[in-house]
């Protein structure tokens, strides 16, 4: 079944977006979607960095980890400038690190580690047993229940439409302010075509493995990133990719907050395929502050 225009142009945008400027050798330019937003989308610089440091290395060699830091937020209205180092080129592995750079000034820092494909030991974890995605809400019908009562950020935050389609297995976590178990199951696919390319590929999995991460942290406490007295920011972010995956069905991104404490929250996630194969694992340190006016 073929997407509506509206909705299959988000993921135009983003690969767009993704189709960074070369300006200068290990340097590039990306520009930001004008969404309306204040800053800049963590996941958004993510993967820009990711891209220009995969365009830094040799095309048969494949990101297997990422560790970033968030510094100041991105401003939407100017291009950012990604600057990659080729930190080493080894026989089996490949570093880089990136800074993007806005008004002069450093506002990320990344570094990346690429390997050479080899064969070797083989296991993971299972996947959990949750409710397939044909049998939960779809965004749809949640939006048309939720938005109605839900502030106005919520409701520019949804209303729009976005490259990325989460379908919660529970909607508890959305709609009580009750302390909750901080932990999440949430479907998530891309909406549109991703290219038949591991490196957009990868940088499209790192775009949503920022979605819905700190949302996790705050469960326990009754509350949301919605909540209008908070400041909440991404800190930093890290990466594994384990598996290749072709992003053209749903995958299972599973969240746990193990840890909130000196008004940071910590939380963990694992990303599978709906065959069960573990994909890739992330973890991210954010701030969870009150506002001091509160």
């Amino acid at each position: 079944m073929s997407q509506p225009e509206e909705v299959r142009s988000a993921m135009h945008q983003l690969i767009a977006t993704l189709d960074l400027e070369k300006i200068e050798e290990n340097l590039f330019r990306g520009s930001s979607p004008q969404v309306g937003w204040q800053r800049v989308f963590g996941g958004q610089v993510i993967a820009q960095a990711l891209m220009a440091a995969q365009r830094c290395v040799d095309r048969d060699r494949f990101v297997h980890s990422l560790h970033a830091y968030f510094m100041r937020p991105g401003d939407p209205a100017v291009p950012i400038v990604y600057e990659v180092e080729r930190i080493r080129d080894g026989a089996s592995f490949t570093t880089r690190r990136v800074v993007a750079i806005q008004h002069g000034k450093p506002i990320f820092a990344m570094s990346a580690s690429f390997q050479l494909e080899e064969p070797g030991f083989d296991h993971q974890l299972p996947m959990p047993s949750v409710p397939m995605p044909e049998d939960l809400m779809g965004e749809s019908e949640f939006r048309k229940i939720f938005l109605a009562q839900a502030p106005e950020v919520v409701r520019k935050y949804w209303g729009r439409e976005r490259p990325i389609e989460i379908r919660p297995v529970s909607l508890e976590h959305y709609l009580s302010k009750e302390s909750l178990d901080p932990h999440a199951d949430i479907w998530v696919r891309a909406i549109g075509v991703v290219p038949d390319d591991r490196h957009y590929q990868a940088a499209v999995l790192a775009y949503l493995s920022d979605m819905t991460l700190l949302d996790t942290s705050l469960y326990a406490h009754g509350t949301s990133i919605f909540d209008a007295d908070l400041q909440v920011a991404s800190i930093d972010h890290a990466m594994w990719f384990h598996r290749p995956c072709a992003l053209e069905d749903w995958l299972l991104y599973t969240q746990d907050s193990p840890s909130a404490f000196g008004a940071r929250g910590m939380t963990r996630g694992s990303l599978y395929s709906r065959s069960g194969a573990l994909v890739a694992s992330v973890a991210q340190e954010g701030l969870i502050r009150r506002r001091a006016d509160a």
